[in-house]
C-alpha cells in the first residue's frame, strides 16, 4: 500500500517553487492533490503535470479560502492534509520599508495563513483527524537583515500555529510549521544576486 494511498492534500500557493516541489512530494506517495494558487494557469500546469487537481484561490480572501475547502471536500471526500504556503522576498534595510511594504508583507504572509488554518481546522462529526502544515521560515526564528518585515510576518506564522496546534488537539488535528532555509526558487532567483543563493 503506497503511505499517502487514499488521503487528500491541499497545497496553496503551489504553482512554482517550494509549494510546487510539495505537492510533487505529496503526490509520489499516493495522495490526491489539489493544486491551488492565486495564478490559474501556473496551478493548472502543476496539477496537470502530477496528475492532481487545479483550483485556483488567492489564498488571503477568506471566501475563496472557504470554498477552496467546501469544493475539496465534496469532490474528493475526507480532507488529510492542508499545507499553507504564501510567499514573498521584499529586500530593504529597516529605514527603507514604508509601512506600505510592511502591511503587504502581513497580508501576503499572514493573511494567506490564517483563513486557510481557520476553514481547513473545520471537522465534521466522524472526522476527528487531520493535518495542517504551515511554511515559515528560518528568518522567521533567527531573523534576517535586510528582510524585516518578513521576518516579522513568518514570526507571527509560528505564534499562529502553535496556537491553533493547542486548540485542535483535542480534535486530533495536528497543526506544525515547517521553517526552510534560503531555497532557490523562482522568485529568490528573481530578488536576490546569484552568488547570495549560492553561498
Amino acid at each position: 500500500m503506497v503511505l499517502l494511498d487514499g488521503r487528500v492534500a491541499v497545497v496553496t500557493c503551489a504553482g512554482q517553487g517550494i509549494d510546487a516541489a510539495i505537492a510533487r512530494g505529496l503526490r509520489s506517495p499516493g495522495a490526491q492533490v489539489v493544486v491551488s494558487d492565486i495564478n490559474g494557469d501556473a496551478d493548472m500546469s502543476v496539477a496537470t503535470d502530477i496528475g492532481g487537481t487545479d483550483v485556483a484561490r488567492d489564498a488571503t480572501d477568506e471566501q475563496q479560502m472557504r470554498h477552496l475547502v467546501a469544493a475539496t471536500a465534496r469532490d474528493h471526500g475526507r480532507r488529510g492534509l492542508f499545507v499553507n504556503s504564501a510567499s514573498m522576498t521584499p529586500d530593504a534595510s529597516l529605514q527603507e520599508v514604508t509601512g506600505a511594504d510592511f502591511d503587504k508583507a502581513i497580508t501576503v504572509h499572514l493573511h494567506a495563513a490564517w483563513p486557510g488554518v481557520r476553514e481547513a481546522s473545520g471537522v465534521k462529526p466522524g472526522q476527528k483527524t487531520g493535518s495542517i502544515v504551515n511554511i515559515s521560515s528560518l528568518f522567521g526564528k533567527s531573523g534576517n537583515p535586510g528582510q524585516t518585515d518578513r521576518s516579522a510576518a513568518k514570526a507571527w506564522i509560528v505564534g499562529l500555529t502553535k496556537a491553533a496546534a493547542k486548540e485542535l488537539a483535542h480534535h486530533h488535528v495536528r497543526v506544525n510549521a515547517v521553517h526552510p532555509s534560503l531555497t532557490s526558487t523562482p522568485m529568490t532567483a528573481a530578488a536576490m544576486p546569484p552568488e547570495v543563493l549560492a553561498e
